[in-house]
């Protein structure tokens, strides 16, 4: 997807001209819109390539407050999209694929050809976990294969898991799995792991994980969940199969934020840098909110709370008359 400016190419002369445009959908843009349309900012949401974001990957979901017996992932976002439509959003089929943000109304281009004016931009695209390419690691997705310890692993109590990973992150997810797990393997393609100095000795010094060093994952088993994960030593070349219950990958996440690099300030993984407290990006009248803007968190719950904020954000920059100002 290319980020440069529009072409002269591109005619806006009968475009339409919204208020408010929310990129993405998921807990964030849909929280986004439910907000706008109840200040009556009328907001079109363009849900893109993955409507509902991750969470339509995963099944039960139940941390998320006000669901006392949990809930499918698939059920919750179609439900957050309902409260959207009801308040007066137009959810829309269709990815953004050019965006010009040099100059207000912004313009945005859809499957690179539907162009429209907006006067305000919030940006929900979200991010994706690094999988490692394995066909039954997608087929096995939210049926033993995860790729977030804090969303899934109360579903594992009293089993064994595997975790793949060498840093930070996969050290986390590792030593929060011990609560539920009776065992937690942790493989690594290498012989010394990349994280921190005091979470490594964390990991080595818990009872309930054991290091496979210089190890990747070849493949995921099972038909309808995961029984076990093929390992391969890449010194020896040996192949052998480790019985598990569950597959985490913990090798960190990639924010959809491309489309924006050549417009907005961004940190060195290409998460969007947001103004402290507030959703406001380096350029007025533009908001990211959700996975987009969050490394650390990356849960459902806070991903709403800055959809909300955003769309407050938005609905305050326009009361003050801000994009007739430029």
């Amino acid at each position: 997807m290319s980020s440069t400016p529009i072409t002269p190419e591109i005619s806006f002369e009968s475009t339409e001209h919204q208020r408010v445009v929310i990129i993405g959908s998921g807990p964030a843009g849909y929280t986004a819109a439910l907000y706008a349309a109840r200040a009556n900012l009328v907001p079109i949401v363009y849900e893109g390539l993955e409507p509902g974001g991750q969470l339509t990957t995963t099944t039960d979901v139940e941390n998320y407050p006000g669901y006392v017996d949990g809930v499918l992932g698939p059920v919750m976002m179609e439900e957050f999209k309902a409260q959207a439509v009801r308040f007066g959003a137009e959810v829309r089929y269709g990815s953004v694929t050019q965006v010009d943000l040099s100059e207000r109304p912004f313009k945005i281009v859809i499957d690179d050809e539907t162009g429209l004016l907006s006067d305000t931009v919030i940006i929900a695209t979200g991010a994706s976990a690094r999988y490692l390419g394995l066909d039954n690691e997608k087929r096995l997705l939210g049926r033993g294969v995860s790729a977030c310890a804090t969303c899934d692993g109360a579903f594992f109590r009293g089993v064994d898991l595997a975790i793949v990973g060498g840093g930070d992150t996969a050290m986390e997810e590792a030593l929060f799995l011990t609560r539920f797990a009776s065992k937690i393997w942790l493989v690594h393609r290498r012989d010394q792991l990349r994280a921190s100095k005091i979470m490594q000795q964390r990991v080595k010094d818990h009872p309930k994980i054991e290091i496979i060093w210089d190890t990747i994952v070849t493949d995921v088993l099972g038909t309808d969940e995961v029984t076990g994960v093929r390992l391969k030593n890449v010194k020896d070349q040996v192949e052998r199969e480790l019985p598990v219950s569950g597959f985490f990958v913990a090798i960190g996440h990639t924010p959809n934020t491309a489309l924006f690099t050549s417009w907005l300030d961004m940190d060195d993984q290409g998460y969007i840098k947001t103004l402290p407290g507030s959703t406001r990006t380096n350029i007025s009248g533009v908001f990211a909110c959700g996975d987009a803007q969050d490394h650390v968190y990356r849960q459902a719950v806070t991903a709403a709370g800055t959809g909300c904020m955003a769309a407050i954000d938005a609905e305050r920059y326009l009361a003050s008359g801000s994009e007739k100002s430029a």
